[in-house]
């Protein structure tokens, strides 16, 4: 249960530092608030701001025009806020507060949009590598890891959280050959082991341990793919949490490496040819050094690797020189006879299609790249063929998708055969086995699973054991046995394996956890958001809980894209069911829990119907006497970030603790980094004159207010994030600290050698989660 934690634990005092001004004197005008008294502080404000607008007038224009904007950034209410002229922020320490914040200088940056004019004081943080951001990092890591590590529950949260993490994880059983290959992790290993072994359940042996490539576990493998025969592995390395990924070769009998090795992949896996000679992937070109986290990402080209051959003469497949927002997708059809491309542009969620006819099963053999499916109408899934006849899921014509047949030897759209009709739930994945496909569907963002004959007969459904998520049924068509999983909030993911033959489950593994699943609850409920849309929302927590209003409650989501959110087993969120907490998870507009429509409901100039939707969630929470203000936390990461960004600046009374993870909280400039110009589809973007209006209007860097009580807020990013650059959330911390007014504490754990949170290792999760509940149990009102 929650127990009491004192806000003034290892009260520490600290005086403002001095710094250097422009002109190489020592600048010393602090705000300071010594005492109780929100008069005194008033009176030593207003007396400052006197005794500097006293010298404005003999000031140079240069000295002018520093001053104006930290006087901007100090006039931040009454509150808690140290400025230095023109130089440096920092806020002050509330009577019962007991932060200075490191100062963050305030630089002259304006930009003009559509004679908007927008300030930009602290875009000297975007350069994640200069001198200045580096010690600034350094210093707000100082202090938020030793806020963190003075809570004294933190230690018993890390102590059961390492426990409830040390269980057995597997991964899905692939056959190749005469060989199986899955990944298992016996707990609190790192990052998961890549084993083989000649029968499924037989003695394994194994083949590739990440383990042992980098201290601390920094080094994880984002992917491997056996070649037909079982002989060879592809595999991709990356570093630090990086997009960035090495693909290597390695001999399975030897387990030893060949010379190959491909580099500067991102966003692609790669796809043997039959002979297993060699395989296709993507690429961008090699970035400029200075530039390699942050630059932009465009023109990717797809390649054939040839093995034995260095990269340099890899074989270009396909390019667009005029198409710069392009990427592309290879993969070889089972019977070898084609390449499937599909061209994405962006993180659009319509695509093309592209295929090429491989004479001798080998890109040396390729014929030319011929259109199928062109335009960006519609979304196209490759699902198999039948020769010339090749299987698509698409939601073309079916805002919840459906199965369609074309053969491509008479591919105009009115020869298309429709294969399963679009039905109230939404598909998510499609998998042909045989003559039969498996399909995965949503209803209400819990899983449904359904047969259909390739001639569009309904076969019976795979049942599923209870509220959650099912995913899996990966393999050839032509196998006999294919697995999958069944996982939700209170349920460790268990793994079935599924007989072909007779359509009957097996539990192939089953973890075993310190917890009982019978001792708690997860249930969906709906509830109306603003404009009255009705909205799902599964809530989970231990039995017995007695609804008074006063329940710690976490609330997550994510809401864009077209994700579903589906539930998914955490140790971590389970930890926090453990001490009493309410988990609770709404699908909000912008994912793809309904289709295509719910999609688009929330996107661009629609955006705020997400925000709508989570504050619904939290006000429905609040309804039913589950939790109240002062217990209530919120999370989201990436486009969740963002979502929790936005929502705190705009209902801050709302909240007690705000936890925005690797956010986009500058809605105006994210399209300027790596590969952020591939979310102008989903958000809009800054360079068109009516979405910068949008954009602006809920950007949650330019909608901190000054002297306004924000709750609690724990931001998070990592150094090496090249999807959503740290700069977001450096700008973001650094404003927010100028002008939080009140109590609560705003802090930014900056995680080193780490990325955007794929490959990051088991023991960065638990200290990171650690750190999180310990944030949120201390800046609650506890009794």
């Amino acid at each position: 249960m929650f127990k009491p934690v004192s806000l003034l634990t290892n009260v520490r005092t600290h005086r403002p530092p001095h710094d250097v001004g422009n002109n190489g004197q020592t600048l010393s005008h602090w705000v300071y608030c010594p005492g109780p008294s929100l008069v005194t502080c008033r009176e030593s404000l207003h007396s400052f701001t006197h005794s500097l607008m006293q010298s404005f007038h003999s000031m140079s224009s240069a000295s002018k025009c520093y001053f104006r904007i930290a006087f901007a950034l100090v006039s931040c209410s009454a509150s808690v806020v140290v400025a230095q002229v023109g130089a440096k922020l920092a806020p002050q320490p509330d009577p019962t507060m007991t932060l200075v914040y490191p100062s963050s200088k305030a630089v002259p940056q304006t930009d003009v949009y559509f004679g908007k004019t927008v300030d930009d004081p602290f875009r000297w943080l975007e350069d994640v590598d200069s001198a200045d951001t580096k010690d600034w990092i350094a210093r707000q890591n100082q202090l938020t890891f030793g806020y963190l590590g003075d809570i004294p529950v933190r230690e018993k949260i890390k102590e059961r959280l390492t426990k409830l993490w040390n269980y057995e994880r597997y991964g899905f059983p692939s056959q190749h050959g005469d060989k199986f290959f899955y990944t298992h992790n016996n707990g609190l290993q790192n990052q998961n082991i890549l084993y083989v072994a000649d029968e499924l359940n037989a003695d394994r042996k194994p083949l590739l341990d990440p383990n042992s490539l980098s201290e601390g576990g920094t080094v994880a493998l984002t992917g491997y793919v056996p070649s037909d025969n079982g002989r060879l592995l592809a595999y991709g390395l990356a570093s630090a949490g990086s997009d960035w990924n090495t693909w290597k070769v390695r001999d399975i009998a030897s387990g030893k490496d060949l010379d190959d090795k491909v580099e500067w992949v991102k966003f692609s896996s790669v796809s043997w040819t039959g002979d297993d000679l060699g395989f296709f992937y993507s690429r961008y070109d090699k970035p400029n050094t200075a530039s390699e986290f942050t630059g932009v990402n465009f023109f990717q080209k797809l390649y054939y690797h040839k093995l034995g051959t260095p990269q340099e003469a890899d074989k270009l497949i396909y390019q667009r020189a005029d198409e710069k927002e392009w990427g592309f997708g290879g993969s070889v059809t089972e019977d070898n006879q084609y390449l499937i491309i599909s061209v994405i542009r962006g993180t659009e969620k319509k695509n093309q299609i592209f295929y090429a006819k491989l004479n001798d099963n080998s890109a040396d053999g390729a014929t030319k790249v011929v259109e199928l499916i062109s335009g960006f109408e519609s979304s196209y899934q490759f699902v198999g063929n039948d020769g010339t006849q090749f299987y698509f899921e698409s939601d073309h014509s079916a805002a919840k998708r459906r199965v369609i047949a074309i053969d491509i030897t008479n591919p105009h759209p009115n020869q298309w055969k429709e294969i399963v009709a679009e039905t109230a739930e939404a598909i998510q994945s499609v998998h042909l086995f045989g003559d039969r496909f498996f399909l995965t569907y949503l209803k209400d963002a819990t899983s449904i699973v359904r047969q259909v004959s390739t001639s569009g007969e309904r076969l019976p459904d795979l049942q599923v054991p209870a509220l959650g998520t099912v995913a899996g049924f990966g393999g050839k068509r032509s196998a006999t046995e294919t697995f999958y999983s069944f996982t939700n909030y209170i349920t460790p993911p268990t793994l079935y394996r599924l007989d072909l033959g007779d359509n009957q489950s097996t539990v192939w593994r089953q973890p075993q956890l310190d917890f009982k699943t019978e001792d708690y609850v997860t249930e969906r409920i709906f509830y109306e958001s603003k404009d009255g849309t009705k909205v799902p929302m599964i809530v989970s927590h231990k039995k017995g809980l007695q609804r008074d209003g006063k329940l710690p409650t976490l609330l997550y989501a994510y809401g864009g894209f077209n994700i579903s959110i589906t539930p998914t087993f955490s140790p971590a969120n389970l930890a926090w069911m453990e001490m009493g907490g309410v988990y609770a998870v709404p699908n909000l507009r912008g994912g793809g829990e309904y289709g295509r429509d719910w999609h688009e409901a929330g996107m661009i100039e629609k955006k705020q119907n997400v925000f709508d939707d989570f504050i619904a969630a939290a006000e429905y929470l609040i309804e039913q006497k589950i939790t109240n203000p002062s217990k209530l936390a919120i999370q989201g990461r990436s486009n969740g970030g963002l979502l929790v960004g936005a929502t705190m600046v705009q209902r801050p009374e709302l909240f007690a603790v705000a936890l925005p993870g690797v956010g986009v909280l500058d809605m105006l400039r994210f399209h300027k980094f790596t590969i952020g110009w591939a979310w102008v589809n989903e958000y809009g973007s800054s360079d068109d004159p009516s979405q910068f209006q949008s954009l602006l209007a809920y950007s949650p860097l330019h909608n901190i207010k000054p002297g306004r009580r924000y709750p609690a807020t724990l931001i998070t990013t990592a150094d090496h994030d090249d999807r959503v650059v740290p700069g977001h959330s450096f700008k973001f911390a650094a404003r927010l600290q100028a002008c939080q007014s009140g109590t609560k504490p705003t802090l930014i754990r900056i995680e080193t050698s780490a990325g955007h949170g794929a490959g990051t290792p088991v023991s960065k999760l638990i200290d990171a989660t650690a750190d999180t509940w310990a944030f949120v149990i201390k800046n609650f009102e506890v009794e």
